[in-house]
């Protein structure tokens, strides 16, 4: 944890030449999961060459990489500079809702800075967010952050006591931030869906949360104009009222994202184990 906090003292510069080096460790000698990567991306993307997946690969990587000097910054920086490298376009969209009292839900996914983008969102005024993350292994490398996402008003909770807590506060208007790409456990209830040319498994619990709770959902597209500097823009997936009990946020969510990481292919997390398992046979 002290080093960690040391290593964030450092010039975001400095840090960025050492991601950079961990970057050609990481890819070239090491070659974390770089077959998985690139096995995705052959997946998901049929019709490039492999040059073309190479060179995404290697860019998911070092962005990747770069990130970790991000995350290590956000421990300390401060709300100038956060709100001079991530502007949320459109953040008034969610102001007729939140206004009127209702709460919000917000889904991500893997894709460029997540981590800047939740501070981010907390610091706009009358915003108050609740974000489920799932326990790290590493006690230390956890509560550091814990202690970053929980800067500027945002409030962690651990996956399996979200749903409980969100219940508990239904009566207050929250922002509920998800990054909703994230692949459930087989024993799980799931949406199938085809994402990026594959059967792919999705969580059902924000589709499941939005009815309960009557409110909006909203996808988060983020893009990476430079190094360090990203523009984030909300659209509207669904709001109520809503009917019947069929996964079409999630569907909807599916189409969202895919659609984003299509344009933007080399800022998503290809690394991640996204398809662990595959679609059951018809019964």
């Amino acid at each position: 944890m002290f080093f960690l906090k040391l290593l964030s003292r450092l010039p975001l510069g400095v840090l960025y030449a050492l991601t950079d080096g961990l970057y050609g460790f990481v890819y070239h000698i090491w070659r974390f999961r770089r077959e998985l990567s690139l096995s995705n991306l052959r997946n998901s993307f049929p019709d490039k060459s492999a040059a073309e997946l190479e060179l995404i690969a290697r860019q998911a990587y070092r962005n990747a990489c770069n990130m970790i000097a991000e995350i290590l910054k956000g421990s300390i920086i401060g709300e100038q500079e956060l709100r001079r490298r991530v502007r949320i376009l459109n953040i008034d969209a969610l102001a007729r809702f939140t206004q009127a009292g209702h709460s919000v839900i917000m889904l991500a996914s893997h894709h460029c800075n997540w981590e800047w983008l939740l501070l981010a969102g907390c610091l706009e005024p009358g915003i108050r967010v609740d974000t489920v993350y799932k326990p790290l292994r590493v006690a230390a490398i956890d509560h550091f952050i814990l202690e970053m996402r929980s800067r500027f008003g945002g409030n962690p909770i651990p996956v399996k006591d979200f749903v409980a807590a969100v219940l508990r506060r239904r009566g207050a208007a929250r922002v509920l931030a998800l990054v909703a790409d994230q692949t459930p456990p087989l024993s799980d209830e799931k949406h199938w869906t085809r994402f990026l040319n594959q059967d792919t498994a999705f969580f059902v619990g924000a589709d499941r949360i939005a009815r309960i709770m009557r409110a909006p959902v909203f996808f988060v597209g983020i893009r990476r104009v430079r190094r360090g500097y990203y523009e984030a823009r909300l659209q509207l997936l669904a709001e109520p009222p809503y009917s019947g009990t069929s996964e079409s946020i999630i569907e909807r969510y599916a189409r969202a994202a895919e659609a984003h990481i299509t344009e933007h292919p080399a800022d998503w997390l290809w690394m991640y184990r996204k398809w662990k398992y595959q679609k059951p046979p018809p019964m």
